[in-house]
């Protein structure tokens, strides 16, 4: 049965100007129809976005923003980006449609391809990815299912900045989450980041799955793969495919390499070193028939076989690109839509001739007929009488007083309500309930949802207020308490905001942050009280503003017992004034009695002494090694970690 029959889409006009076709495919974050674009009568692919993510204005923002970027590529290998924007709940971007398969369908159905093919593939793909690294866009998302194969053969590479994780709305699968994480690049898995070499490492493992059959790569769970991706080089073709020559080895292991700096710039430089590398194969090395391969035939890439590949319109073959447009008899619309009439019942007496076999009908039955026939009727005039119908007009975008206006010469009543919309005009409808071209009684109510213009709000003024009570007035307002950052002011008190980003009076989108600096209080160097009388000690630093800790627990210090053997922070440092200084308090020296090391050689000497725990510091007579006095002398005290001198001779 065809899914297309069941998707509310299908028939819509988007934007009074998109005809929504057919149904091309389902992704976790949008799908894709065939459409019309009836302004300028072309045929283009429309994907629309997930209710359950149209509702996020973050990830709508970054939506708008990305599909803005990838519209800047014009390139030849790029699937082009034509339009962007929403139809009430509907968030949508029209794009080029490509009439193909991917490169997914491709290594499906045949396998692991020849390197000329291979090659053939993956060069036009670098073409489009180097305008986009030249462009400042990296497209993180780069695998077979993005890469379009038009059944004239040209290669394309769709969802330029637009694919990111998407959270649990998204709905995706292990199976689809394999799919992906077979690309990343390790500082992706690791880090977070992408640049141009992400999208370089990608290619490398898509040549390699391209020349083999098979991914680097593989696991039950997307933790074993990502593991190995980490902690695994990615394999040499020629392992599984001994036909692949070794300059197609040294590309993938460049591509692929697991540092991004071993990887070359950016897909300009890597297509020029594809270009060289093809150079010096062979031709046998490049019509290899790799054994991975499914009754590969050597038909042209793109050609007849991979028109087929995805000539069936399943979902479950790529949910990224356009579908082309089936034809005949196989067109799914028309499969299901006629049904042949049931076998005639035979005659009772094996419908013989003479009317023998037929009954005349009784009178009992001719009066039952009447009687249901009357009630029919009756049914069908109060419906006409009571039950009469209309559609609703379709006056989206149109002024309020105008929309007003045709609805009532429909002779249906009017009721205004408002709502904010980013796109459409302030006074102008952007909804109606019901909605243009549903049925509705004559004398009902249509409600016109009127724009009130995009949403904004300002930043409120929280400066001099207390942190707290300056996040409660952001969130009153709709806005997000950002980074708060502290600093240091003579004028505001500690803990209360200084300024805002961005400043008040700002007008923003609801939800946005903003950031938020706090004073630390007003600057306070920390005076040197090491070496003072504890009391003394906490005198000073309370006259500078500071509060005081003193620890508990005394250490031995060459400070004399009871005076301040340590500070934290040190003097010089500068504080916040109401900050704590921590103080430990010296016990006195560790007073240790001296070892006597007289008539010992220098070498014994030193390990006795220092092994006490004393420094030790020799003097020399002529050349001797033997001790003949030391200070202090042997069975005196001394503070632990003090300077012994001995003389030798």
């Amino acid at each position: 049965m065809d899914t297309t029959l069941k998707d509310p889409m299908v028939g819509r006009v988007l934007d009074r100007r998109y005809r929504v076709d057919a149904r091309i495919a389902v992704g976790g974050m949008a799908t894709v129809y065939r459409a019309m674009d009836t302004r300028l009568d072309r045929v283009l692919a429309l994907k629309v976005m997930h209710p359950s993510l149209s509702t996020d204005e973050a990830f709508v923002g970054r939506f708008i923003r990305e599909a803005k970027s990838a519209a800047r590529l014009s390139h030849t290998n790029v699937v082009g980006v034509y339009d962007q924007g929403t139809d009430g709940t509907y968030v949508y971007l029209a794009m080029e449609y490509v009439a193909g398969c991917t490169l997914r369908d491709v290594l499906r159905d045949r396998g692991a391809l020849q390197p000329r093919a291979a090659l053939d593939i993956v060069e036009p793909v670098l073409a489009a990815l180097g305008a986009a690294h030249r462009a400042g866009l990296v497209h993180r998302d780069v695998k077979p299912e993005n890469v379009l194969i038009g059944d004239d053969g040209r290669v394309k590479v769709a969802d330029f900045g637009l694919v990111r994780a998407v959270d649990s709305q998204s709905g995706v699968t292990t199976d689809s989450i394999l799919g992906t994480v077979s690309y990343l690049a390790p500082e992706q898995i690791e880090h977070g980041t992408a640049d141009t070499r992400a999208d370089l490492y990608a290619c490398g493992v898509m040549l390699h799955e391209m020349l083999t059959g098979a991914k680097p790569h593989s696991g039950g769970t997307p933790a074993q793969v990502l593991y190995q991706h980490l902690h695994e080089d990615v394999p040499a073709p020629s392992a599984l495919a001994p036909g692949v020559g070794q300059p197609l080895d040294a590309l993938v292991a460049r591509a692929a390499a697991r540092h991004p700096e071993q990887r070359p710039a950016d897909a300009v430089a890597l297509l020029s070193e594809t270009r060289a590398a093809r150079g010096l194969l062979t031709e046998a090395e490049l019509d290899a028939v790799p054994p991975a391969a499914k009754g590969a035939t050597g038909s042209p890439v793109g050609g007849p076989e991979a028109g087929a590949a995805g000539a069936d319109g399943g979902e479950a073959r790529t949910s990224v690109i356009p579908r082309p447009v089936l034809s005949g008899a196989t067109e799914p619309l028309n499969a299901t839509t006629r049904l042949a009439p049931p076998p005639r019942a035979p005659e009772p007496g094996g419908g013989g001739g003479g009317g023998r076999g037929r009954r005349r009908p009784r009178p009992w039955m001719l009066l039952s007929g009447a009687a249901l026939l009357l009630v029919l009727l009756g049914v069908g005039i109060w419906y006409i009488n009571s039950g009469q119908f209309t559609k609703t007009p379709a006056v989206l975008d149109k002024p309020q007083a105008e929309a007003a206006k045709v609805v009532e010469d429909a002779g249906l009543d009017v009721r205004v309500t408002r709502d904010y919309s980013q796109r459409v005009k302030r006074g102008r409808v952007i909804d109606t309930k019901p909605e243009p071209g549903e049925r509705i009684r004559h004398t009902g109510t249509v409600t016109l949802v009127v724009s009130r213009g995009p949403e904004i709000v300002k930043v409120p003024d929280v400066k001099r207020r207390p942190l707290a009570k300056a996040r409660e007035a952001l969130k009153g307002a709709g806005l997000e308490p950002g980074v708060v950052k502290r600093r240091f002011s003579e004028d505001v008190p500690s803990g209360s905001v200084i300024t805002t980003d961005p400043t008040p009076g700002t007008e923003r989108s609801p939800g946005s942050a903003v950031a938020l600096s706090v004073s630390k209080g007003a600057p306070v160097e920390v005076p040197d009280v090491v070496g003072d009388d504890e009391g003394a000690a906490r005198d000073e630093l309370r006259d500078a503003g500071l509060k005081v800790k003193v620890r508990g627990k005394r250490v031995f210090s060459k400070e004399d017992e009871g005076t301040v053997a340590r500070q934290s922070p040190a003097d010089g440092a500068v504080a916040a004034e109401g900050d704590t200084v921590t103080l430990t308090v010296s016990k006195g020296p560790d007073m240790v009695e001296v070892p006597d090391v007289e008539d010992k050689s220098e070498d014994e000497a030193r390990r006795t002494l220092e092994g006490a725990g004393f420094k030790v510091k020799a003097r020399r007579i002529f050349f001797g090694d033997t001790v003949f006095n030391q200070s202090p002398g042997g069975g005196d005290e001394a503070p632990r970690g003090s300077e012994i001198t001995v003389w030798l001779r």
